[in-house]
């Protein structure tokens, strides 16, 4: 059956399929030819220095710490001190009463004056039998009593001045004073209560400069630092820094002071410390306390450093892939093809990758538009967008070992 359209409509019909194709027109102009390579950014293998580091996770230890415990029975007088301030050796912090103590020490005073008292009697009744003994009426048992009285008083003086000793210490107990430089906490009792020797810690006292680093480290990786290390000098020439919570690297840097002597059986670490220096920081208010950036307890992130650098061929990490296989880059071989090339990787940061096998210095590693590249793929490259990493020269490896 024939369909014989009207003129209007054969009209408007023809009308609409011209405005769709000018509209189709621009969308197809934009889409890329069939066989465009897709352009990718490209970074050369270069060599440069690095200091091979290790990571571990570690916590700050103050080198000092002490606890505050009353000597004696007594209320609390006095508090001289300002909770969380640095207090200095010898600073008087709680006096306790001491008019009990002082008492005491005035009657084993007052004893021991009378007991020397009797000694000097003693001492001239015995010269005087002494004198009778070359008389008729002279007896050696006069002589052999007075003798024994003599000595009697001296030993009983020696007692007293002992007990002496011990109620003026018990009076010197009354003001406890810093045994360390450091900075001391709240006070668990206050101004007005009686405190024992058994009424616990009053405060606690942390030295702040220096400060430790106590990490454990797997004891596999000791051996093989040890063997790293023993041209070197041994584990004592490895430079230690801190990576504080915030991520910023903390500016000081320490080394590496004990290595314990047992291996831990739940863990199979041994721990390790470093030492670092942790000085006061600008102070910007005043009449305050300037803050310091190492705090004890503080989690923190241990970098197990080497003193020299070594060369070793650097990438950017965005390049790395990896699969089951393990980890591959992509190079641009001979006619701007993509190839896949199995890598072996070094310690590394986030940021830059140490090649120790598969590449050669020179070479072009993709690192941008990766995801769209297939090996033997025809690519178009291009030099990357650069970057300028943070501790270029330092390549790391993180440890999942816990402090303990």
């Amino acid at each position: 059956m024939t369909v014989i359209m009207a003129p209007k409509s054969y009209a408007a019909l023809m009308l609409c399929l011209t405005f769709a194709t000018a509209w189709l027109a621009p969308a197809r102009a934009q889409q890329p030819g069939p066989g465009r390579p897709p352009a990718v950014g490209v970074v050369a293998v270069t060599s440069q220095p690095v200091r091979p580091s290790l990571e571990f996770v570690g916590r700050v230890q103050s080198t000092q710490r002490v606890n505050l415990i009353a000597r004696v029975t007594a209320f609390i007088e006095e508090q001289h001190f300002t909770e969380g301030a640095e207090v200095k050796k010898g600073d008087l912090l709680y006096r306790l009463e001491q008019p009990p103590f002082q008492a005491d020490v005035a009657a084993k005073q007052a004893a021991i004056d009378n007991l020397k008292a009797q000694l000097v009697n003693a001492a001239v009744t015995l010269k005087r039998a002494q004198l009778l003994l070359t008389t008729p009426a002279g007896q050696q048992s006069n002589v052999d009593a007075s003798l024994a009285t003599q000595q009697s008083l001296q030993a009983q003086i020696e007692g007293a001045q002992a007990a002496l000793r011990q109620s003026q210490i018990n009076l010197d107990y009354t003001e406890i004073r810093a045994p360390i430089d450091g900075k001391i906490g709240r006070t668990s009792v206050t101004v007005g209560n009686v405190v024992t020797p058994t009424s616990g810690i009053l405060a606690t006292i942390v030295s702040q400069d220096p400060m430790y680093v106590v990490f454990p480290v797997p004891v596999r990786t000791v051996l093989t630092l040890r063997q790293r290390f023993a041209a070197t000098g041994g584990l004592g020439t490895a430079v230690v820094k801190i990576r504080l919570p915030s991520g910023e690297l903390y500016s000081r840097t320490g080394k590496l002071d004990f290595i314990d002597n047992t291996v831990s059986a739940s863990t199979d670490t041994m721990t390790l410390r470093g030492i670092l220096p942790n000085p006061p920081l600008a102070n910007t208010a005043p009449n305050v306390p300037p803050p310091r950036e190492l705090v004890d307890g503080e989690l923190v992130t241990v970098v197990l450093e080497e003193g020299e650098p070594i060369e070793a061929l650097v990438i950017p990490r965005a390049a790395v892939l990896a699969d089951q296989r393990g980890d591959y880059v992509y190079v641009v071989a001979a006619g701007n093809k993509a190839e896949q090339r199995r890598v072996t990787l070094g310690q590394s940061t986030p940021t830059t990758a140490v090649v120790s096998n598969g590449l050669i210095e020179g070479e072009q590693v993709i690192v941008e538009g990766v995801q769209r590249v297939r090996p033997g793929q025809a690519v178009s490259p291009a030099p990357a967008t650069p970057t300028t990493p943070p501790n270029a020269g330092t390549a790391e490896q993180s440890s999942p070992a816990d402090p303990r």
